[in-house]
């Protein structure tokens, strides 16, 4: 056996990237407690629809056992994106592929996070842990959480997001603005809230583009829309602004600030939404390296945070998880394989890193339009979805 299976190893954060590593480790026998931030599974809303990857998301969950699971749970009916300009007129519906080579299926955040906890032994994850400070302390290190507790680990892995705690102890660098800010939105109901624009959908995912901005809107199963406008700025757009459009009439002014230019059509989205979530977006060095550290590492954006504009996301955090297993399971240290994990990954993420950025320039460019259609109607039915017009 080797030795890092009686070490205890701490996973920070609940998201498939942390989920996947822990099943895939459980496995193995080692010794794994996830702590995550929410307070129970319900706490909140899991965002958007994803398609996950044949050689990633899906190679992750193959190696797991839990492909049954995800096929019982996968969204078949998202097959479908729709290109518009910034009037809603269309521009080209391009079709998904779901089965056959090349495959790339939907399914929802919830239930994907569903399955993966369902597949963990009773008690590996702590809820209500959100993680304060890390710090080495010789052979382990040292988590200390908001609710007070501490906890000592042989193997502590950061799945904590963009905004990583554990990141400070591998790396001073962070996450750069790369230009564009998102405003996450939930319309209850959409089909009698904003019926022109349930139709306008016809159960597909919808992306319009214009003017350096663009508008991601789908479906979600309770019948709500989820949508996404993106604005390209020098700064991050006001959070506190956001934050106070507590009314219609101040959610439609914000847009109509914003989008000048653009059709009345989407303004029911704002007037109709639930609430506006600011997220402006962040990306980390295309070339970035550290000195590999012996008992912690990162996984997903705490390792490699970029837009959602190659839909590679959940996939890379997943497949991350896959490859450290993979590494633990084959090296006879936790520091060897962390350096082997840490090697490949790097290699790894400066190409997806690359890409990603070019099609963020891309879809926030004055041609947007034309550039992104020519782009789909280039793409085999294989091609994946960026992740910022899934659902």
């Amino acid at each position: 056996m080797h030795t890092w299976n009686r070490k205890k190893i701490a996973i920070v954060g609940g998201g498939p990237g942390g989920l996947t590593l822990a099943r895939l480790l459980q496995q193995q026998g080692a010794d794994v407690t996830v702590y995550e931030r929410d307070r129970n599974r319900e706490a909140r809303v899991q965002g958007s629809a994803l398609d996950l990857h044949e050689t990633s998301g899906l190679a992750a969950l193959d190696a797991a056992g839990l492909m049954d699971q995800f096929w019982a749970k996968h969204r078949p009916d998202l097959n479908q994106l729709r290109l518009t300009d910034h009037n809603g007129t269309i521009l080209h519906d391009h079709a998904r592929s779901i089965s056959g080579a090349g495959k790339r299926p939907e399914i929802e955040r919830g239930p994907l996070r569903d399955l993966l906890l369902d597949s963990l032994a009773d008690g590996t994850v702590h809820w209500d842990h959100k993680l304060e400070s890390a710090s080495s302390l010789g052979e382990q290190v040292e988590l200390r959480f908001a609710n007070g507790i501490t906890v000592h680990a042989d193997l502590a892995v950061g799945c904590d997001g963009a905004n990583s705690r554990l990141r400070a102890l591998v790396t001073p660098v962070r996450p750069r603005y790369v230009g564009v800010t998102l405003v996450e939105g939930l319309v209850p109901e959409a089909k009698e809230a904003v019926p022109e624009l349930w139709t306008l959908l016809d159960d597909a995912a919808l992306m319009a583009l214009g003017g350096e901005r663009t508008l991601g809107m789908g479906t979600k199963p309770d019948g709500s829309i989820l949508f996404y406008a993106g604005i390209r700025s020098e700064a991050p757009d006001s959070k506190q602004q956001i934050e106070q459009a507590d009314t219609a009439e101040k959610r439609v002014a914000w847009f109509r600030s914003h989008f000048a230019g653009w059709s009345t059509r989407w303004e029911p989205l704002l007037a109709k939404a639930s609430s506006l979530i600011w997220r402006p977006l962040t990306v980390c060095p295309t070339d970035q390296r550290w000195p590999s550290q012996p008992h912690v590492t990162l996984i997903g954006d705490a390792a490699h945070v970029m837009p959602p504009y190659a839909g590679e996301g959940v996939n890379m955090a997943m497949l991350d998880a896959l490859v450290l297993s993979q590494c633990l399971r084959n090296e006879q240290d936790i520091a060897h394989a962390i350096g082997a994990y840490e090697a490949e990954m790097f290699a790894r993420m400066q190409h997806m890193t690359h890409d990603t950025m070019l099609n963020t320039e891309m879809f926030y460019a004055p041609d947007a339009a034309d550039r992104v259609v020519r782009l789909f109607q280039s793409f085999r039915r294989t091609t994946s979805t960026p992740e910022a017009v899934q659902h």
